[in-house]
């Protein structure tokens, strides 16, 4: 008797074990589902104005460039102030440009080299701030937007970009120069995408064109500069 008491007392402690465990097993079940569920959502989801980076750039700058329009910018110097028209057939470059000026990056830095009867460039500093906000976005870049109308003439305004272990020309979203060479620099075309033209402030960039500059062409005393939308 005391042998089937004991066996009846193993089969109901077993019984309640797996009453016990099933409902945990679906709960288990159920909340991986949900998870699953959830991950499907959320790539779904519109990026937030800031959630810029090296996966989304193309995405991201098209949807940004159709709610910000804006074609025109200045940049102003110590020297004066140069104003900007930037294309509207390039429209990830303009929208980043726009997109970067908004931010205020521009803001921390400089005019960095300045090679004279060729380019003026900017857009990058030894300012750590500078850096900080290149690396939130991940350091992306932009794929090239050659246009055949697009060429390098004096005033052109064109995506700075790296030569070694670039073959498919991609652009530096953060550096940017200007053609300060009177007949222009066009053994640059379609090697660099230009997305702008200096309109006014000429002037200005001869001014810049005259300083001193160190054996790598960084000017002597820093040119810092802010950029602001005009229209």
């Amino acid at each position: 008797m005391k042998f089937i008491f004991r066996l009846s007392l193993i089969a109901f402690a077993i019984f309640l074990y797996q009453c016990n465990s099933a409902p945990k097993q679906k709960n288990k079940l159920e909340e991986k589902k949900q998870v699953k569920i959830k991950k499907k959502e959320e790539e779904k989801v519109v990026k937030a104005w800031d959630s810029l980076n090296r996966f989304n750039a193309e995405a991201f700058l098209t949807a940004y460039g159709k709610e910000n329009p804006e074609t025109k910018v200045i940049i102003k110097t110590k020297f004066g102030d140069i104003k900007l028209r930037l294309y509207e057939d390039v429209p990830i470059h303009r929208a980043n440009f726009i997109f970067l000026t908004k931010i205020k990056y521009f803001n921390t830095t400089v005019i960095y080299r300045v090679a004279k009867n060729f380019v003026i460039q900017g857009g990058n500093s030894d300012n750590l701030y500078t850096q900080k906000q290149r690396r939130k976005y991940g350091n992306y870049l932009l794929e090239p937007e050659f246009r055949k109308h697009r060429k390098h003439k004096y005033g052109a305004l064109a995506a700075a970009r790296q030569w070694e272990n670039n073959p498919n020309k991609l652009s530096s979203p953060f550096e940017f120069y200007m053609v300060h060479k009177r007949n222009g620099a066009h053994h640059l075309d379609n090697e660099h995408t230009v997305f702008g033209e200096v309109i006014s402030g000429f002037d200005t960039l001869d001014k810049i064109s005259k300083v001193k500059v160190g054996v790598d062409e960084w000017p002597v005393d820093d040119i810092p500069m802010t950029i602001e939308i005009l229209d």
